[in-house]
C-alpha cells in the first residue's frame, strides 16, 4: 500500500515536473513608456527610462523582478497586473486602444533612488495562469444554473506602473483634478511605463505559451467555451 502510494506520489510529481517543463522556465521583457509626451515628467534628461522585467517560473509561485534605469530621482510608483496595454507591439500608443485597461491587479510599490534607479521583487502567479474573478451572480429574475457571474475568470497578462502623485504629471499634461485609481488611496497619476503585446498572439508577455484561439475575448477565453483559453495554463 505504502509502495503503491510512493510510485503514484512519484508519478504525479514527474508529470507536473514534466508539463513545467515544456514551457520557458522564465521570461524578461521591457516596458515602455505610455506615450511620448510623459517622458519629461519620468526622466531628467528628456529620454525613455529603461526598464526590464524578468520572471522566473517557481514551484508554487513565481518571482518578477523590475529593474528600472534613468528616473527621476525619488519617484514613487503603483505597479499592476492588466487584461489590456494600451500600446502597440511597436511600443507605440494603439489606435483601437478604447481607454480601459480592464481587469486591474495591484502587485507592489516602486520607488526611484536618489540616482534614479528602481528595484522590486515580486512572488506571485504570474506566467500563464494570472488571473482574477468574481464570483458574485449576474442579478438576474430569471435564475440558471450555473449562474453567469459578475466578471468570469479574466487573464492579466501584461504589466504596468502608475504615477503614484498625480502632482508628478501634471508638468505633462495631466489633469490633477481627475485621478485614476491606480494605488492604494485610488487617487493615482497616470500611466507611466507598460509591456506590449507579444506578436503573433498579440497577448501580454505574462503568456509564455499561446494556444493561437483566435476567438478569444479580452478574458482569455472563448466566449462560447470557457474550457478554450488563448494561454495554456
Amino acid at each position: 500500500m505504502h509502495r503503491l502510494l510512493g510510485a503514484t506520489t512519484a508519478f504525479c510529481v514527474m508529470s507536473s515536473l514534466a508539463m513545467a517543463g515544456d514551457k520557458p522556465d522564465h521570461a524578461v521583457f521591457k516596458l515602455y513608456p505610455a506615450k511620448d509626451t510623459i517622458i519629461p515628467c519620468l526622466s531628467e534628461n528628456s529620454e525613455a527610462p529603461r526598464a526590464v522585467v524578468e520572471v522566473k517560473r517557481g514551484d508554487l509561485n513565481d518571482t518578477g523582478i523590475i529593474r528600472v534605469k534613468g528616473l527621476k530621482p525619488d519617484l514613487d510608483f503603483d505597479v499592476f497586473t492588466v487584461q489590456r496595454s494600451s500600446l502597440g507591439s511597436d511600443g507605440k500608443p494603439a489606435a483601437d486602444f478604447k481607454g480601459s485597461f480592464g481587469l486591474a491587479w495591484y502587485q507592489s510599490d516602486l520607488h526611484s533612488d536618489h540616482h534614479g534607479n528602481a528595484l522590486v521583487i515580486i512572488k506571485t502567479i504570474l506566467l500563464d495562469q494570472i488571473f482574477g474573478f468574481d464570483s458574485d451572480a449576474v442579478p438576474t429574475t430569471t435564475p440558471v444554473t450555473p449562474a453567469p457571474t459578475v466578471l468570469k475568470p479574466t487573464n492579466t497578462f501584461h504589466l504596468g506602473f502608475w504615477f503614484n502623485d498625480p502632482k508628478d504629471a501634471a508638468a505633462c499634461g495631466f489633469d490633477v483634478t481627475k485621478p485614476t485609481p491606480f494605488n492604494g488611496e485610488h487617487k493615482a497619476g497616470p500611466l507611466a511605463m507598460i509591456s506590449v503585446p507579444v506578436e503573433p498572439a498579440d497577448l501580454g508577455p505574462l503568456c509564455t505559451d499561446p494556444t493561437g484561439l483566435k476567438t478569444a475575448d479580452d478574458s482569455g477565453a472563448d466566449p462560447t467555451d470557457f474550457t478554450k483559453l488563448a494561454c495554456n495554463p
